[in-house]
């Protein structure tokens, strides 16, 4: 569309005055912002996406934000940058965020046990850590099932199944991804601020950085301007066999567990969290760093996670991510002072598997 690429290259001219730069540097990023381009609607043309927004942060800057696509596709709405995105359980690095601003405010602390700041838990639930929480390594049961559906219809009745399953594993011990840790990060920040956990992160970090179109919500919500989510993998094969048909994806995400995949928002305001989270705007640099650092297990190996987010590869870079849904993306490079979103609505485009190949353009020596 004409309008966005006018848009692209006047974000990039915008990015290239804002700060100095050799003309080597400029050329480079010229380059590499045509590269990114073409690649990215190379993508969305093979894996047959219908709608993507994409942003480029480098030096603190957002030197690439593009819109593609159709956010509703049988009524031909395009994509365009105030198109909001589910980011499911990227919302997880929210909520890192959050309990490290608890941390710093002398609210929460990480190595205390989760009983402390909830009374209603199981005897074998009360001594876990609420750091173990955040990696995932608490050794609860989770309360979705293989297919992402609460263990019980209702959420009270799911939170009652859960507290009566055994552990799966002592805490510290392994890793081992689920929801019931999130729904409980978020009973926490609940109990100590005194607000709900959605009231607290549009407090201290929507409003804080401004995302104005940063809400919670799924499939089932009236929400604004929100992409419709597709697949191409329907709910049975139909009569000609045919299996590859665009059809609609609903997703539910329960209200007790927002706090783990309930955020909608747009690749511009990620931008925009992404560079405050970098200028110590969020939390100082000693949290970001615990943050960003795999937590380790018992036996003192690392875990896949720090404080809420995925720790791709720990050394000679550090690389962090925010994942979600199969859908949604950001890699940090934290040593690299590069970030790249990549937001789609299309549930299998894992754009986590292509989010590098954009980074290396912006990482590749100039020539």
């Amino acid at each position: 569309m004409r309008w966005s690429k006018l848009r692209t290259a006047a974000v990039a001219l915008a990015a290239l005055l804002s700060f100095p730069c050799a003309a080597g540097d400029d050329r480079a990023l010229l380059r590499a912002n045509a590269r990114a381009r073409q690649f990215v609607q190379q993508t969305l043309e093979q894996q047959r996406i219908p709608g993507l927004q994409v942003a480029v942060v480098r030096n603190g800057r957002v030197v690439l934000s593009e819109s593609y696509g159709w956010a509703n596709v049988e009524n031909r709405v395009p994509v365009t940058a105030q198109t909001r995105f589910p980011i499911n359980s990227a919302t997880k690095a929210f909520t890192g965020v959050a309990l490290m601003q608890l941390v710093e405010a002398g609210q929460v602390e990480l190595d205390a046990p989760v009983s402390r700041y909830l009374s209603d838990l199981p005897e074998a639930w009360r001594g876990i850590r609420v750091r173990q929480l955040l990696a995932h390594t608490s050794g609860l049961p989770d309360i979705v099932d293989a297919n992402g559906a609460m263990i019980r219809s209702g959420e009270a009745d799911a939170w009652q199944a859960v507290k009566a399953l055994p552990a799966t594993a002592g805490p510290g011990d392994r890793f081992a991804y689920n929801q019931t840790n999130y729904g409980l990060l978020a009973q926490i920040v609940a109990k100590v601020t005194g607000h709900s956990y959605e009231r607290y992160l549009s407090d201290h970090q929507f409003s804080a950085v401004g995302m104005p179109r940063t809400s919670f919500g799924d499939s089932y919500e009236l929400i604004a301007g929100a992409a419709t989510v597709y697949a191409y993998t329907p709910r049975q094969p139909l009569s000609n066999g045919e299996t590859t048909r665009l059809s609609h994806w609903a997703y539910e995400i329960p209200y007790s567990l927002w706090a783990g995949g309930g955020i909608q928002t747009t690749a511009d305001e990620l931008a925009r969290w992404l560079i405050a989270l970098s200028e110590g705007r969020l939390i100082g640099a000693p949290a970001l760093r615990a943050m960003w650092t795999p937590e380790r297990l018992n036996d003192g190996s690392a875990g896949e996670w720090g404080l809420g987010w995925p720790v791709l590869q720990a050394a000679p870079q550090r690389q962090v991510a925010g994942i979600g849904g199969a859908r949604a993306a950001f890699v940090v490079y934290p040593d690299q002072d590069l970030a790249v979103i990549v937001l789609t609505n299309l549930a299998g485009a894992q754009p986590q598997r292509f989010v590098p190949k954009i980074a290396e353009f912006y990482l590749a020596p100039a020539r």
